[in-house]
């Protein structure tokens, strides 16, 4: 499970719509999400990922990836 504000929460669902993957999304709900693939798995977990670290985690995490090239 995964905690998405409010607005992410719904940025997350139009982008999973978008992606094709199985979603619901009401008011004063959790957003609900259908894995039915691997690659299902990892598009959640990218888009979560990013949602929900900060913008100074990102730039961390990217510095790092480029470092190994």
């Amino acid at each position: 499970m995964v905690t998405i504000n409010c607005n992410n929460r719904w940025e997350a669902y139009f982008r999973l719509k978008e992606l094709g993957i199985p979603c619901e999304c009401k008011s004063y709900q959790p957003l609900k999400v259908k894995i039915t693939s691997a690659n299902d798995a990892i598009q959640v977990w990218c888009l979560t990922h990013r949602l929900t670290k900060s913008r100074q985690d990102l730039a961390h995490g990217l510095e790092n990836c480029l470092a190994l090239v």
